[in-house]
């Protein structure tokens, strides 16, 4: 079991996502870098669908009230065990009463926490993953207990992944197109593809937004089906890329569609990053 010390800035219980229920307008949610879930999971030789913590910009403060193995993956951040230095992206083992601190991240924005054997909350739709309306709480509370299935693994090979910097500092989204793309003129998707964008602050869970537009856009379309990863242009010329937890249906057009390495690249990106984006064909 753990004891949340401090939240962070936005700290919330994660799995590999809610599948199956889009159609009654449940988002897939789950961890918006998936590329860093399955790695914390990995080390740790969890089932791949095991929930992690996971954490934005400011990390959690956490205190272990059992002896267990963690891993910690995603941003470059200031990793504290019991007040010194920890490294990121390997096997720790920690004792009943210790304290891990996840500080403010330096390269990326998200990081992942992950117990062995997983953490045992509550599981709605087939999922942990924590979201309003569907979940009791929509993020970790300070104060809060989670609980963590028992493990009595001893792991003694305490691999150490390097840091892939390249995940977390792309300035290249590659994407397919999406259903509505030849609503765009050569002009159009010239000056798509040549456009540098910026990520804007008001980004989160749901989109992914950039401070500055193009100087054209599309006309709505009929409400259609939308998805993690899907590139709507509103008619104001304003790009908006919809992440995990995203609604399940929109009614701009889905001019461009993200790969799933580009969007957990995406949620790494800081506030201000540049980014251009990429077309590859099918």
């Amino acid at each position: 079991m753990i004891k949340i010390l401090s939240t962070g800035l936005y700290t919330s219980i994660q799995d590999a996502g809610r599948f199956g229920y889009r159609h009654l307008g449940v988002p897939v949610s789950g961890c918006m870098d998936l590329y860093s879930y399955n790695l914390a999971n990995a080390l740790l030789n969890n089932s791949p669908s095991c929930s992690v913590v996971e954490s934005t910009i400011i990390g959690p403060r956490i205190e272990f009230l059992d002896s267990t193995y963690i891993a910690i993956t995603g941003a470059k951040c200031l990793l504290l065990h019991n007040n010194h230095a920890a490294p990121i992206n390997t096997v720790l083992k920690v004792n009943k009463g210790d304290v891990i601190d996840m500080g403010k991240t330096t390269i990326g924005c998200r990081n992942y926490l992950a117990v062995a054997n997983g953490f045992a909350t509550e599981s709605i739709l087939n999922s942990q993953s924590q979201y309003h309306g569907i979940t009791t709480l929509p993020t970790l509370q300070k104060n809060q207990i989670i609980a963590s299935y028992p493990s009595t693994r001893i792991i003694k090979n305490r691999t150490s992944i390097q840091f892939l910097s390249s995940h977390f500092n792309t300035s290249h989204l590659t994407v397919t197109k999406g259903p509505e793309f030849n609503l765009l003129t050569n002009h159009h998707v010239k000056k798509l593809f040549s456009m540098t964008f910026r990520l804007s602050s008001q980004s989160n869970r749901m989109a992914s937004l950039f401070t500055n537009e193009l100087d054209f856009g599309i006309q709505e379309i009929i409400t259609s089906s939308v998805q993690p990863g899907t590139v709507q242009l509103t008619p104001s010329g304003q790009l908006i890329v919809l992440m995990r937890d995203a609604q399940t249906t929109g009614g701009y057009s889905r001019i461009l569609q993200l790969t799933d390495k580009a969007i957990s690249q995406l949620a790494q990106l800081s506030y201000n990053s540049k980014i251009k984006f990429h077309l590859i064909e099918h």
